[in-house]
């Protein structure tokens, strides 16, 4: 089998909404890159890959010779295509063409997720299946209390009501981005909503210093958190977090700000986590999100992957390490998730149905794409 084209758009969100801030940046409701292989026999894979820069650098490296690599390749031969374009990373090509190195990593991701979704279509299975198929169906979490403007307790108070009518049972709440003393009284008001018999993540999104940190995990001991994410400034992240794990017993997370499979190695190594967060939309891809699954197997560490829950969904259930995925139900907040698929993933009591159809499971909507899509010409 044979690569013959490339379509590719960039996907972002008209209407752009009121913002929404974790600790210290503004996360964009939609800004993705969306690339469909096709093949010689008829046979057609998407992968997607997130950016919370600029997209521009990976559409220019996409468009000025990087296609090179992808056209006439064998998309069953994953490992081939995605060492051919991460490699390209410390060669003279890309300092010849401008290609930054975050760009290849993001676009050799979304490029070995669409391989995947080819290679399941080909074998006439569900990924999940074909990489382990430990079970069908995955829990999830919601995130949510995202800083806004004007927002305050009242109105944290009646976000979390409403997602709790909607029948969701766990739920990671963004902190770090005031002091500590205003951040327990806006985890305080969650649990209020929530009660203890739901699961309550915490995100600090990598603001915290040590001291600060130290001190935040014995304020947040009353209040139970399944997990403490990202907690440290990322100067010194991984040595000051495996300090930090040995002066709590609040599980702590990390790994979606790495970009390489070697930086998730690297907590793993030092023992500093206990769940790991790869993102394979934004390095990786689904070849490096199966050898940190069995890496994560192996260490006793859960796998809780970033973002985009309908493609790390098939990770989680081929793996025994797999616990969960992360959901946004609220359309303002992600509307990609709630209209980019004709068949998105089912939410039923705290868990998403799998399909059964093969690859990724998944169809695009052509509205959507319509709506939310522009197309990268590739000539």
């Amino acid at each position: 089998m044979k690569i013959t084209d490339i379509r590719a758009y960039v996907l972002s969100d008209p209407n752009n909404g009121k913002a929404h801030w974790v600790s210290h940046f503004r996360v964009p409701h939609a800004n993705e890159l969306l690339v469909i292989l096709e093949t010689d026999e008829g046979i057609e894979g998407f992968g997607l890959t997130t950016s919370y820069t600029k997209i521009d650098p990976l559409v220019d490296a996409l468009t000025s010779g990087l296609a090179d690599f992808i056209i006439g390749a064998d998309p069953l031969s994953p490992e081939q295509i995605y060492n051919n374009i991460f490699s390209t990373t410390w060669k003279r090509i890309s300092f010849e063409r401008g290609w930054s190195r975050e760009a290849i990593v993001r676009l050799s991701a979304a490029i070995d997720i669409a391989c995947w979704d080819i290679i399941g279509k080909k074998a006439g299975l569900p990924l999940y299946k074909l990489m382990g198929g430990w079970r069908h169906e995955v829990p999830y979490y919601v995130t949510c209390a995202y800083y806004q403007d004007g927002k305050d307790l009242g109105a944290l108070r009646d976000e979390m009501e409403w997602l709790k009518s909607q029948g969701h049972t766990r739920f990671k709440a963004k902190i770090g981005g005031l002091s500590l003393g205003e951040d327990i009284q806006r985890l305080e008001t969650i649990r209020d909503v929530i009660g203890f018999e739901a699961d309550l993540m915490v995100d600090v999104n990598r603001a915290w210093d040590l001291k600060t940190a130290i001190e935040g995990v014995e304020l947040l001991l009353p209040l139970k958190p399944r997990w403490l994410e990202e907690p440290l400034r990322w100067t010194d992240d991984r040595y000051e977090t495996t300090l930090l794990a040995q002066k709590t017993h609040i599980p702590i997370s990390g790994g979606e700000s790495e970009i390489t499979l070697e930086g998730c190695r690297a907590f793993l190594d030092q023992r500093s986590i206990d769940i790991l967060q790869f993102d394979v939309t934004m390095f990786g891809g689904i070849t490096g999100g199966r050898k940190l699954s069995a890496l994560c197997e192996l260490n006793h560490v859960d796998v809780v992957p970033h973002h985009d829950p309908f493609i790390h969904a098939q990770i989680v259930a081929a793996t025994p390490a797999g616990l969960m995925v992360e959901s946004f139900p609220d359309p303002a907040r992600d509307p990609l998730q709630a209209e980019l698929f004709e068949n998105p993933l089912v939410h039923r009591g705290g868990s998403l149905l799998l399909n059964e159809e093969p690859g990724l499971g998944l169809r695009l909507s052509v509205d959507a794409l319509s709506k939310f899509g522009k197309v990268i010409p590739m000539d």
